[in-house]
C-alpha cells in the first residue's frame, strides 16, 4: 500500500489522505503543539483541502502532549509577528474584534460536518484550546496519561474556540462549570467515566485502537452515517415530535436511495 498523500505542511499542522481516511497532524512537539493563529489558519486549511473520498478523519498530534494550549508568546505585548497582540484586541473595535476572534474559531468549526466522523487522538496535556481542539471532533480515545484542562478563566478570559458547547453536552452544565472555573486536570478514568472520551487506552495502544474504530466506522454505508450523524447532531435541539419527523424524513431518503428510486 502507497504511504498516504501529504497535502499540507505549514505552521505546525501536517494533513495527510489516503482514500476515505485523513489525517491531520499536529508537528510541533518540541514546543508541545502550542497554539498561535498561523497554526488556527493552517487547520483551517486543512478543512477546506480534504478530498472529497475521506470518511474518517484522525486528528494526532506528535511528542509528549497533544497541545499546551495557546502558546505563550500571545501573552506578550508584541504577541506573534504579523498577528495582533491581545493588546491591539482590546483596543479594536467591537466589530473587529468579534470578526477576529470567529476566524480563529474557524479552525474548530469543521470537524463537525455531517459528511465525515472525526477522532482526536489525545495523549499527554490537553490544555485551553488543546482542549477545545479536542472538544471539536466527534469521537476521542485517549491515552491513560491523558490530562484535559480548561485554562481560560484562571488567565482572566474565556474558552472562545468553539468548546463550550460540546463540553456542556457531555459532561452537563454543572460539571462544565466547574471543569473551566477552576482549571482542574482531567484525567483518563474521569474523561471516560462522564463522557468526555469514548476509550482510554495504554499510549502504546492508541494506534490499534484508533485503527479499529476507523475499520468499524467505515463498514457502514457513507450515505447512512451521514444521515445519523445529522440526526444526532441536531436532536439535542429540537423537540421529541420534531426529532421523529426528523428521523422519518431521513428514512425515507435511505429507502428511497436503497430502492433506487428517484425524488
Amino acid at each position: 500500500m502507497s504511504d498516504p498523500a501529504v497535502l499540507l505542511e505549514r505552521d505546525g499542522v501536517r494533513l495527510t489522505a489516503d482514500d476515505s481516511v485523513a489525517a491531520v497532524t499536529l508537528c510541533n512537539p518540541a514546543k508541545r503543539n502550542a497554539q498561535s493563529p498561523a497554526l488556527w489558519r493552517a487547520l483551517e486549511e486543512a478543512g477546506r483541502l480534504l478530498p472529497g473520498s475521506v470518511r474518517v478523519v484522525v486528528l494526532r498530534a506528535e511528542g509528549v502532549s497533544f497541545s499546551a494550549g495557546l502558546d505563550r508568546q500571545a501573552f506578550t505585548p508584541e504577541g506573534f509577528d504579523g498577528e495582533p497582540s491581545f493588546i491591539d484586541l482590546a483596543r479594536a473595535s467591537e466589530g473587529e474584534l468579534d470578526a477576529t476572534i470567529a476566524a480563529y474559531q474557524s479552525a474548530f468549526t469543521w470537524w463537525r460536518r455531517n459528511d465525515i466522523v472525526t477522532i482526536a487522538v489525545v495523549q499527554g496535556h490537553a490544555i485551553g484550546a488543546g482542549f477545545q481542539l479536542a472538544l471539536a471532533c466527534d469521537l476521542r480515545v485517549v491515552a491513560d496519561d491523558v490530562q484535559f484542562a480548561m485554562r481560560e478563566t484562571a488567565l482572566g478570559l474565556v474558552p472562545d474556540l468553539a468548546g463550550t458547547k460540546p463540553l456542556t453536552e457531555l459532561v452537563g452544565y454543572a460539571r462544565a462549570l466547574e471543569i473551566c472555573a477552576t482549571g482542574r486536570f482531567v484525567h483518563a478514568e474521569e474523561a471516560v467515566r462522564t463522557g468526555l472520551a469514548n476509550i482510554a487506552v495504554a499510549a502504546d495502544a492508541l494506534d490499534a485502537t484508533v485503527q479499529d474504530l476507523t475499520a468499524a466506522l467505515l463498514a457502514s454505508p457513507r450515505d447512512a452515517v451521514i444521515e445519523t450523524k445529522a440526526l444526532l447532531r441536531e436532536a439535542s435541539g429540537r423537540t421529541y415530535e420534531e426529532q421523529r419527523t426528523a428521523e422519518r424524513a431521513a428514512q425515507g431518503r435511505r429507502l428511497r436511495d436503497l430502492a433506487g428510486v428517484g425524488e
